[in-house]
Order: structure tokens, then sequence, then C-alpha cells
């Protein structure tokens, strides 16, 4: 049995209670009408009686100075009696009183219950109908329904060729811009730029840590990068197998290159920031290689703070500063060297089936080999670039669109991504980049897995993807609530009333 809403309950008896008033407004305008009605017969029959006795008195040749002076109070009280006696019934029907409510301001909530109850056994109050069809008028629920319809069901598209006209430039725009400035890592000139810009990051958060600058004539980066590593120390910073700082055997082929993948508290997410506090806590490393998720002891590794949420902090602060020293590649290491992984490619090294490439390789090994070739946080950042301004361009024609061939006003022109339309779109562009950069990679890849995944935009596969499933929750959901549009407008709505 489904539990009585009290909200509804009130408002149910408060509408009762309204639909009685105005009821009762209407008899008493009926009463007053009939009592209106009355006091016009009266007076014009009291206007009959005068001219009666005006006539009688004009036949018995009295005036009326003399009539004044004749005494009938003896006749106006026989007339009285006569009356009284009468019984005569009147013609106005009573107007009952209205039942009230039994409230006060010193109820509680279930006290106003009980009199809500009380109210509505007596007046014959259906507490359990439906709210909609009770409180709402049949025109007020036609702009409901309407209303939800429009603004808060999950809707198809209904896109012109002009649309995907736009959306497919916009995408190649985006696709050139990958193939050509971006390509394999460390040689396009915006993975050279976001280098760059890895680099100047990574010295603003030493400089806001402590660090004085580099020596003159010296490499600043690998200076702050040294400072760094010096004052964010992790107790899971194993490089190798085998070795002073190694696994004793644990991980298999891990090495300079990619320790940095397979080591979980190195990852930029809420994965590696959740196994980096534990692995703190616990003196432990965990690491993802060959399909399996490996924890290893190590040496005992005290956190700074007096009770557990300073420890949090500490932890939190370690796992920051320490991915800040490595996303710029170490300071030992030579060249670009490898930085820290995009954010959960390491899930990848999940995935150890499949044969690829002469060696028969797994897919594991060969998302490894990809990222000790430079796949990685930097080159994400560079790779991120032409996906950004294919989004930027399409939600930019899109609004122009609306505004120039629609004609609509400004505010139904901010592009949003619940709009179908333009949901639509974004992936009709971003399906075209990919489109655009997986056949680049298969022409330049001759068949090597490595090459292939190389010159991939996983950031452009993976926005594309979102948006894919997004069109086909949208395909198979259309017509039914959108439960973000609604949360969205409620949240919207509070915050007007606790302004």
């Amino acid at each position: 049995m489904t539990k009585r809403d009290e909200n509804v309950s009130a408002m149910l008896v408060q509408k009762h209670q309204l639909d009685q008033s105005e009821s009762k407004l209407s008899e008493l305008d009926a009463a007053l009408n009939a009592l209106q009605q009355n006091q016009e017969s009266n007076n014009n029959d009291l206007d009959l009686a005068l001219a009666d006795l005006d006539m009688m008195l004009d036949s018995q040749g009295l005036n009326s100075q003399l009539a004044e002076d004749i005494d009938i109070t003896q006749e106006l009280f026989d007339l009285e009696s006569s009356v009284a006696q009468s019984h005569a019934k009147t013609t106005i029907v009573p107007v009952a009183l209205l039942d009230i409510l039994d409230f006060n301001g010193n109820m509680n909530w279930a006290e106003y219950q009980q009199s809500v109850e009380k109210y509505a056994l007596n007046n014959h109050v259906d507490l359990s109908a439906d709210p909609f069809t009770t409180l709402m008028s049949p025109i007020q629920r036609i702009e409901l329904e309407k209303r939800i319809k429009d603004e808060f069901t999950i809707k198809n598209a209904q896109c012109d060729k002009y649309d995907y006209l736009i959306a497919g430039t916009c995408g190649v725009i985006g696709g050139l811009i990958d193939v050509l400035f971006v390509g394999m890592p460390g040689e396009g000139k915006l993975t050279k730029v976001a280098d760059s810009a890895v680099d100047s990051a990574v010295e603003k958060f030493a400089s806001m840590c402590g660090w004085q600058g580099g020596k003159e004539g010296g490499d600043s980066t690998k200076s702050a990068i040294d400072y760094l590593e010096d004052n964010f120390k992790v107790n899971y910073d194993q490089t190798t197998t085998f070795g002073k700082n190694g696994t004793d055997g644990a991980v298999k082929n891990l090495s300079m290159k990619n320790h940095h993948l397979k080591s979980l508290g190195h990852s930029p997410d809420l994965i590696g920031l959740f196994f980096s506090i534990l692995n703190q806590f616990t003196d432990t490393s965990t690491f993802i290689s060959n399909g399996q998720i490996i924890t290893i002891d190590t040496n005992t590794h005290e956190l700074k703070g007096g009770n557990f949420v300073s420890k949090i902090f500490s932890g939190f602060a370690n796992w920051l500063g320490h991915l800040f020293s490595d996303m710029a590649g170490s300071s030992g290491s030579q060249g670009r060297g490898t930085g820290i992984p995009i954010p959960f490619y390491n899930l990848l090294l999940l995935f150890d089936v499949g044969e690829f490439g002469q060696h028969r390789q797994s897919f594991a090994t060969v998302a490894t080999k990809v990222f000790e070739q430079g796949y990685d946080f930097r080159h994400g950042v560079a790779m991120a670039i032409p996906v950004l301004i294919t989004e930027l361009l399409t939600r930019l024609m899109w609004t122009i669109k609306q505004r120039l061939y629609h004609k609509k006003p400004w505010q139904e022109c901010i592009p949003s991504a619940s709009n179908p339309e333009l949901r639509r779109m974004l992936l009709v562009a971003h399906g075209s980049l990919c489109l655009i950069d997986a056949g680049d990679a298969a022409l330049k890849s001759g068949g090597d897995m490595v090459q292939f995944l190389l010159r991939t935009n996983l950031i452009g596969w993976a926005r594309f993807g979102t948006l894919a499933l997004k069109e086909v929750y949208a395909w198979h959901n259309a017509g039914h609530i959108d439960v973000d549009a609604v949360d969205e407008y409620l949240d919207a709505e509070l915050k007007k009333l606790m302004a």
C-alpha cells in the first residue's frame, strides 16, 4: 500500500475549502439578490398601500393634516398581531455555515495532519485522489502536459541538410588540424606547443611550492622537477622489475619508460587519487600489468598530520605534487622522456587479449608500447586542441544559424548540449574528425598496430563515443521524461527561492 503524501493531503483539503468558499459565495450572491427582490417588492407594495390610503382619505373628505392627528396605534398593534399569527414563510433560503479546519499557530505538523484527516472525513474528501487531476483545472493540465512535452522530454533531432553540412565541415576542419599539426607524439607543432605549456605549468607549480628558480644557463624545467621530486616523495614510485627500486619480480617488464603507466597512483584521475592515498596509508604499491592488478608491500611511509583528515590532505598534496614532478618527464630522462598517462588510459592494460603485429602481442602490451613512445598526458593536451576547435566551431555555427537563419531571439540561441539538433551536429562533426583521423592513421601505419594507435586521436574518439551513447539513448528513449532537465529546472527554481 502506497503511503499517503501528507503535503498532497493538505493541498487537497485546501482545494476543497477553496471550492466550498467559491460555492458559498455563489449562495450568498443568490440570497442577496433574493433579499433585494423582496425589498423592491415590499417597497412597491408599500407605495401602493400609501396610494390607496390617500385615495381613501380623499373619498372621505379628509386631508393629510387631519389624518396625522388621528391615533391608529391600536389598529397597528392589531395588524402586527395578525401578521405574527399568520406564520408567513420567507422565500429566502438560509445559508449554512462553512465547515472550518481546526488550526492555530501553536500546532505542530502531526496535529495539523490530524486536523486535515478529521476535516477530510467530515467532508468526504478523498485524500488518495490523484493531485494532478484534482488540484488542476483541465486547461491547467493541458498547459502542463504541453510544457512537459516541450521542455522536459527526450526528443530526437530534426536536423536539416544545412545542419549536416555545417557539422561535417567543422569536423573536416578539426580532422585536418589533427592530421597536419598533431600527428605522432613529439613531432607535430601542437604537440611541441603542449610540451612547452606543460613545462611552464610545472615551473609555475614548483614556484608556488617554494622553488626559487633554476641556475642561470641551466635547464629550469629539470630543476623544478628535481625540487618537486625532493619535496613530494611517495612510496609507490618503483621503476623496475628487479633492482634497488624494483618490485622483486612481482611486476613483469616494468621499466623507467612505463612505470608511470603501470603504477595506478600515477594516473591523473580519480583512480590515481584513490590508489595513491590507499598506498600511502597502507605502505603498499599497486600496479596494473598483463590484465592484472598487483599490490606489493613497500617501505614505511609516514604521512604528515596529527589526525585522519590532515593525513588525507597530506596524501592528496603528495599525489598532486608528485604528478607535477612526473608530468614533463623525470629529471633524469633523456630527450622528451615519458610523462604521466592520459586520464584512464592505464585501464587499457586490463585488456590482455588478442594477438597483434608480427610478435602476436596482446592489446595491453601494445598499449604499453604506445605509451613508451610518448603517448602521454602532454600529447593528450595536443590531441585535445583539434577536438576543442571542432566542438567550439560547431556550437558557434549552430548559434549563428539559429540567430540569422531561423530568426530566433538570443536567449534561444544558447548552444546547450541538451538541444537535440546541436547534439546531432556535434556527433556528425566529431564523427567526421574521427574518420579523417582513422584514415590518416591507417594509411601511415602500414598495418602496424602500435603505429596506428600512435597516430590515433584518443581524445577525439572518446568525445565521439560519449556523443554516440547520448544519441543512442535519446533515440531509444524518445518521448520519455528527461530526468536531467527536470533536475536542472528544479535546482534553478530552488536557487530563486533561496535567493
